[in-house]
């Protein structure tokens, strides 16, 4: 979800200066049912709806963790939000209106999950370096985790939950020198216990398990590179390595989706598109929106239907926030509902 140097973000006037690579009700363009795959791989994302404008304080907008709840309807964070404006919104994708859900003076949140575990709402607030989670309606917020990991202040961007409910982060440490510091951190479900599962890497900032919960798929934003680290039975590494190197020319990796035959979905940051990869590291296809689309600049992530093929991509730049919807290859299951 959220990268630095490249993504760089004014200061928020409570928060103080950050640097991140992501209302009211409004209305937008009609959303069409996009294509499957053409001859030259590419699947044309469609335009559902304007959610954000830019932020006067902040100087842009940035959409991310797009999630649906368990009510059909899609929950969507504006990383940059000042406080006052919305930085969680509930969005009706067929009435195209969204309405606020939580607003604070404090957090940058970079991602949003609902737990298996206890069905809240967890946010990773890249500002404090903290896991926020809400009710289901965005009452209630609680500080779930704080505080340091193995001796260090973690940078959280994106989270993956297993099927008990723990969470796996990732801790985008390094971003700004460029330095190989970031780590996939696990935290326990009641948050007592955390600990670094892999370090020394490159700016993690996707992370998603694979369609068996056999390993985790993370992105390395300064290398543009995908890593998979194969886990045991208890949720700890067993192995690591280089699964897919992503040409993005000056684009770089941000989140991922997995859907359900196992296929990757990489949002780009510096580019509004998706690479779409198989588990074998084939390259599927990319998704796109429409050419001459200007001020759109980033594709952060992706929500799929659960059960159904139907996305929604967060699309963010200098032209405001917005959702685009294509046609999946696969089915949506949880490990394509946020991150």
């Amino acid at each position: 979800m959220r990268r630095l140097p490249v993504r760089s973000l004014a200061a928020l006037a409570t928060v103080g200066t950050l640097t991140l690579t992501g209302c009211g009700t409004q209305t937008g363009g009609s959303a069409v049912g996009a294509p499957a795959a053409g001859a030259d791989g590419t699947i044309r994302a469609h335009r559902v709806m304007q959610l954000t404008e830019v932020h006067e304080e902040t100087g842009m907008t940035l959409l991310e963790g797009p999630a649906f709840d368990e009510n059909g309807a899609l929950l969507v964070v504006d990383v940059t939000a000042p406080a006052g404006e919305p930085k969680v919104m509930r969005v009706d994708v067929r009435r195209k209106t969204s309405q606020a859900v939580h607003s604070d003076g404090r957090g940058a949140y970079t991602s949003a999950q609902f737990s298996p575990y206890d069905g809240r709402l967890y946010l990773t607030d890249y500002a404090h370096g903290e896991v926020v989670s809400l009710a289901p309606d965005g009452s209630d917020p609680r500080t779930f985790f704080s505080g340091e990991v193995d001796g260090a202040r973690m940078n959280p961007d994106d989270i993956a939950f297993d099927e008990e409910g723990n969470l796996y982060v990732s801790d985008s440490r390094g971003l700004s020198a460029g330095d190989a510091q970031g780590r996939v951190v696990r935290i326990e479900r009641d948050g007592r216990k955390s600990g670094v599962l892999a370090g020394g890497l490159a700016a993690t900032n996707g992370i998603s398990f694979d369609a068996d919960y056999q390993g985790l798929w993370v992105s390395e934003l300064t290398q543009n590179r995908i890593s998979y680290l194969r886990l045991d039975g208890e949720g700890d590494v067993t192995s690591r390595h280089t699964a897919i190197r992503v040409d993005g020319g000056i684009a770089q990796t941000d989140s991922i989706a997995v859907d359900a035959e196992g296929n990757l979905y990489q949002a780009l940051h510096g580019r509004a598109a998706m690479a779409v990869y198989s588990k074998h590291g084939e390259r599927l296809a990319t998704v796109e929106i429409p050419d001459r689309t200007e001020g759109l600049e980033s594709a952060t992530n992706v929500a799929i239907t659960p059960g159904g093929t139907k996305a929604y991509m967060t699309v963010s730049g200098p032209a405001g926030g917005y959702l685009y919807t294509f046609d999946a290859l696969g089915k949506g299951t949880r490990q394509s509902n946020g991150g």
